[in-house]
């Protein structure tokens, strides 16, 4: 009997070409995006469940209520934190600090630690290592390929990962007991390999230092034993014992924290237990990994993923109903011959299953060929496998649900065609019960696919307004260096300066703490005035006299801060003259300045607001003056003729004049591109599932038209008995699904701003949804509906009206 089945579904799907290749197009789109959607936000959501201790692991967290309301969020605690609840809290056996490091130099010495740094091997991790404790093992996984943790209790060792020891060494058999210097002044041997960590985790780490050469060297790297001190790179993590509840561990963290918050210049200090389910996905704190992931987001991908799948099955039905018609004399023999109504449904549900199962084929060889270029639209790893359990299971459970999904409707019409009116050729619309349900399946898919579109337009107007954006200063051209601040160096740096100055190309050159605009944030307590503290913080960049004009800043009142090797003199911006209270930004100029403890200072003038962050963020607070021993890069403002010429010359001379450091540089406007990675991807993303969307919602329309055509065949041929006009019959139509598009887009309109405008919430700065967007939506929509509807709709006008009425 089931062979019976398949070779009638085989004829039926062979005999209409083009409705199956129609079908099997849209669903096979709709499987491979969906398959993709799904391999993304799967891989998300699996960050770090591998680790054993994954339901047990906590990280203490810290937030910052200021009395003016404002709050900082901060993954760090204080460095003597870990003293102090190792103290408290003795059923903890399993806590471990660390203090996150990046930009790091290492230089490969090999067995002779006493070997020239200027001609040895060097590498820069611009991450993936942390300074840390042997217990940092005992809570995270680690396979040892040699070695053992005990060995970072002394200060001079490290430990490295498989990948590292090859690119340091050749082979990691040889690693250990060679030795690398860290930045030119820790001298460091290799005590123990580990086997790389897998890509889903938070914790990429490849090098480990030792926890006490961190405290050891702490003008380096950091370390302070201040409660007031705390930076984001310091973090500590535990894990829960058995029958220890966190709210008990809670609780007696918010006692703790009263006790040594005291006289941190903050107002209200708080510590705050973190599961490691939550690091990837909470966007105050983040994250040690490359990324956070929204939750929000991903259930988007993936109510777009199950919404694609429900258009292409609409489009199936859609087809399915237009082609009923034409085989009303087939189930009528088979209803005479004997075919009951159970034995006709499971016949349209096996060919509904192999034209899903075929589509389902054909998707997986779309995916597979887009699966290598996955990685530029979504941040997963090149190698990513299309086939794992849970894909199977997924594609397993696609392929039921959307052959229960597509062919239950279609079964249940076909099925329930009468014998006499089928033989007759008798179906009609009224036999099949109406469109209604059809127009409400085009409806459904049109208002997807313009939810989409409305989507895609907001978040493309978006990433322009933030790219064309003004910075407050000139990102273009601007060349950053690395800038070692140990004392030794101190005396090459005006001669460096004064050689790049007379480079024609070079017009300025600035040593700074960091860039105009970065990730860096440097925030303390201040008093303004000779006041008491201010109820905010303030934050901080140094630089020498020449940043101003380096980076093209604004000076709107007063003058800019004079050479100085020390803060002598303070430069504020218009927000922190307006958080102070000043109607005019003249009037900060004169009155002084207190950062934390420190001597009261002048300052001499107000810079114009620039973005020191991304514009995700209000701008700061910001105070900017000249201390030469915080310059950690070198800003060079170069003229775009010869770019590529003036770097290498630059490069040359970096090197030159610091042959014991690896050259790295890059452009400010790069920084500010990384700010945006995840938006600029899921731009992307909005633009593929849209254009997936509009594709599969025109087959729908051409379901509907063809639906349409077959019902109105006698109706046409009337029509131009009586003189009717092609254009007559186009607009005969075109009224129908024009009717359609307009009743989606009025349901498109309130959820395509809801969603959207929730996302625009993630950027202080924004674009307006004005009127524009709808209207662009709509257009789009129309046309492309016009376009796709205009040929079955002239096929149908210019068909001989002789052959539709000899039919009755």
């Amino acid at each position: 009997m089931f062979k019976n089945y398949f070779k009638i579904a085989w004829r039926n799907l062979a005999r209409h070409k083009a409705h199956t290749t129609i079908n099997v197009a849209g669903l096979a789109t709709g499987i491979a995006a969906s398959l993709l959607i799904f391999i993304v936000v799967s891989y998300e959501l699996s960050y770090d469940t591998f680790q054993t201790n994954y339901n047990s692991i906590y990280r203490i967290v810290t937030s910052s209520k200021h009395a003016d309301g404002s709050v900082d969020y901060n993954p760090g605690v204080p460095c003597p934190a870990y003293d102090a609840l190792k103290a408290i809290f003795p059923q903890i056996e399993k806590m471990v600090a660390l203090n996150a490091s990046s930009g790091n130099q290492f230089t490969v010495l090999g067995n002779n630690p006493n070997s020239d740094v200027a001609i040895s091997k060097k590498f820069i991790e611009e991450s993936h290592m942390i300074f840390t404790q042997p217990a940092y093992f005992d809570i995270f996984n680690a396979k040892w390929l040699t070695g053992n943790k005990e060995s970072l209790s002394d200060p001079g060792n490290v430990i490295i990962d498989r990948s590292t020891a090859i690119k340091y060494f050749g082979d990691w058999k040889k690693a250990v007991g060679q030795f690398l210097k860290l930045d030119n002044t820790v001298l460091l041997q290799v005590s123990g390999i580990v086997e790389d960590m897998p890509a889903n985790t938070d914790f990429p780490i490849k090098i480990f230092a030792s926890y006490e050469a961190f405290k050891k060297y702490p003008d380096n790297f950091g370390y302070s034993a201040e409660w007031g001190s705390l930076s984001s790179n310091h973090q500590l993590y535990f894990m829960l014992p058995p029958n220890v509840t966190a709210e008990s561990i809670q609780s007696g963290i918010k006692q703790f924290v009263k006790k040594h918050s005291r006289n941190t210049g903050r107002d209200e200090r708080m510590m705050v237990l973190q599961p490691m389910k939550d690091f990837h996905f909470n966007m105050q704190y983040g994250a040690l990994g490359d990324h956070s992931s929204s939750k929000t987001i991903l259930l988007t991908l993936a109510l777009i993923g199950v919404l694609i799948i429900i258009m292409a099955s609409i489009n199936f039905i859609n087809l399915s109903t237009a082609q009923a018609i034409g085989r009303g004399t087939e189930v009528g023999i088979r209803k005479v011959l004997g075919s009951s109504r159970g034995q006709l449904i499971r016949q349209v549900m096996g060919e509904t299953f192999l034209v899903v199962f075929f589509s389902l084929m054909l998707a997986l060889g779309i995916a597979r060929l887009v699966m290598p270029w996955l990685s530029n639209v979504a941040s997963v790893p090149p190698g990513i496998s299309l086939f794992t359990p849970a894909s199977s299971l997924f594609l397993t459970a696609v392929l039921i649900l959307v052959t229960l999904l597509s062919g239950a409707y279609p079964a249940l019409i076909i099925s329930g065609f009468k014998p006499a009116l089928a033989l007759k050729s008798k179906i009609s619309v009224a036999s099949m019960g109406g469109i209604s349900l059809r127009r409400v399946l085009v409806v459904t898919q049109f208002a997807i696919s313009q939810v989409l579109i409305i989507g895609t337009i907001v978040a493309v107007s978006q990433m322009n307004f933030v790219r064309n954006a003004d910075l407050g200063f000139n990102k273009d051209a601007v060349l950053v260096l690395p800038s070692n601040s140990s004392s030794e160096n101190l005396a090459r740096r005006n001669p460096l300066k004064e050689q790049l100055l007379q480079n024609p190309n070079v017009i300025s050159v600035s040593f700074a703490s960091d860039e105009a605009s970065s990730e860096n944030n440097w925030a303390s307590n201040f008093a303004f005035d000779n006041k008491e503290d201010a109820p905010f913080p303030v934050f901080s960049k140094y630089a020498d006299e020449d940043y101003v004009q380096t980076f093209g800043l604004q000076i709107i009142a007063g003058r800019s801060y004079s050479a100085s090797d020390t803060v002598k003199e303070y430069l504020i911006n218009e927000t922190l003259a307006k958080r102070l209270g000043l109607q005019y930004p003249k009037q900060a100029v004169g009155k002084n300045l207190r950062m934390g403890g420190g001597q009261w200072l002048p300052v001499v003038g107000v810079v114009k607001d620039f973005k020191v962050n991304s514009l995700h963020e209000e701008v700061k607070p910001l105070t900017i003056a000249a201390r030469k021993d915080f310059y950690f890069t070198i800003a060079v403002k170069l003229r775009t003729q010869n770019l590529a010429q003036t770097t290498a010359q630059i490069q040359k001379l970096w090197e030159k004049t610091y042959p014991e450091y690896a050259y790295t540089s890059h452009f400010s406007d790069e920084t500010i591109e990384r700010f945006y990675r995840q938006e600029t991807q899921l731009l992307l993303l909005y633009k593929i599932f849209a254009g997936i969307a509009i594709f599969i919602s025109c087959l729908g329309l051409y379901g509907l038209v063809s639906y349409m055509a077959i019902q109105k065949t006698k109706e046409v041929g009337i029509r131009k008995v009586l003189g009717a006009s092609i254009s007559n019959i186009v607009l005969l139509f075109s009224r129908e699904f024009t009717l359609l598009i307009a009743i989606a887009f009025l349901v498109a309109v309130p959820v395509g701003w809801y969603i959207m405008n929730g996302w625009l919430q993630n950027f202080v700065y924004r674009i307006d949804m004005g009127i524009g967007v709808f209207v662009l939506a709509i257009v789009a929509s129309l046309t492309l509906a016009w376009i796709t509807v205009g040929y079955r709709a002239v096929k149908a006008a210019i068909a001989n009206p002789v052959k539709a009425l000899r039919s009755e």
